[in-house]
């Protein structure tokens, strides 16, 4: 396929900031995928040239919670292994079933988890995960790895920020080491997905390693938001993917 200066002009600068809201809340891919689809791909090369993007977006934003030892080691070990498998099982689910009940599911959840989080203003600033017994956290995060692995397969949009949320809420973690959690786990997943589109062939490498430098830089800028600000900036981020997520919903039921 051939690649244009048209391209370049909208994936780049999309992507950039798709890395970057990824880094902090999850959810870039709400932004890198249209973009790529805006610029002309096909869904399948979309797709995989995204991931070729976000996975090296991510390796970075991961690598550098990692380094500040802003994650928890047994949660994120488990909780990614439990995603891979959670996320084998979604897909085969998606070719069973429609998407269409989960995406009225949402509609009516994301604007209660924004309501959530509007009025608890200090959800995720203390850690709680010392309150909780070292093989209840395992459990809770072989869960969260397990169901949202699940939603992945099935859905995709927000996984990574859902997953933030679920291990502060049920896990106890504060919102910064929940987010160096999901992107161990993002960070897997994308690897699987990215090896699997390159042998498969549908990566446009000539958009897309571009694209990673771009999301390289985005997720650079993002982590280092994340790790110095915390809750202060990972809060109001959310707000911002939730309401991507629904108007994604809101969009594949109106063309659907």
């Amino acid at each position: 396929m051939e690649v244009t200066l048209r391209m370049f002009l909208i994936v780049c600068p999309l992507v950039f900031l798709a890395g970057l809201v990824d880094a902090v809340a999850g959810g870039g891919g709400l932004i890198a995928l249209p973009a790529y689809l805006v610029a002309g791909l096909p869904p399948h090369m979309a797709s995989a040239t995204n991931k070729c993007s976000s996975v090296f977006g991510t390796a970075v934003s991961t690598l550098r919670f990692l380094k500040e030892g802003r994650f928890h080691r047994q949660a994120a070990a488990i909780s990614a292994v439990t995603a891979l498998i959670g996320s084998a099982l979604g897909t085969r689910l998606n070719l069973l079933l429609s998407e269409r009940a989960l995406h009225y599911i949402l509609i009516g959840l994301l604007p209660v988890i924004a309501l959530f989080l509007l009025f608890h203003r200090d959800f995720g600033l203390d850690s709680r995960v010392e309150e909780l017994s070292p093989r209840k956290v395992q459990l809770l995060s072989g869960t969260i790895g397990l169901v949202l692995g699940a939603y992945d397969g099935f859905f995709g949009p927000g996984a990574g920020t859902f997953m933030i949320l679920a291990f502060t809420a049920f896990a106890g973690f504060d919102l910064v080491t929940a987010s160096g959690n999901a992107k161990v786990v993002n960070l897997c997943s994308n690897v699987a997905a990215f090896v699997t589109f390159a042998f498969a062939g549908k990566i446009i490498w000539a958009l897309g390693l571009p694209a990673a430098c771009c999301s390289i830089a985005g997720h650079y800028v993002g982590s280092t938001l994340a790790l110095k600000d915390g809750a202060r900036i990972i809060r109001p981020m959310f707000f911002v993917v939730l309401a991507l997520l629904l108007a994604r919903i809101l969009w594949d039921l109106a063309v659907g």
